[in-house]
């Protein structure tokens, strides 16, 4: 069972890492939607994707491992990842 840590929503998450990519990359929010590929629909790079992480590690106090992320291509595929890691 889950701890007493506070586990945040998929939706919690998802607006979250919608402002992350609207305030920290500029992405008009329009276009941020689950299938959307964050390198060729978001024009994110790799180091953009490390900010991302590290945003990520803030919000949810977790370590990501590299691998973990290696196979992220969507902002669903984030959520999904995020998701997995809180409830380890």
């Amino acid at each position: 069972m889950m701890g007493t840590t506070a586990v945040l929503s998929r939706d919690e998450i998802y607006e979250k890492l919608k402002g992350y990519l609207e305030d920290l990359f500029e992405v008009p929010p329009d276009r941020v939607s689950l299938d959307a590929r964050l390198f060729d629909d978001l024009d994110l790079d790799s180091i953009d994707a490390v900010d991302l992480v590290v945003k990520l590690q803030e919000l949810t106090g977790r370590k990501f491992k590299p691998e973990e992320f290696k196979s992220v291509r969507t902002v669903g595929d984030v959520l999904d990842q995020v998701q997995a890691l809180l409830v380890e």
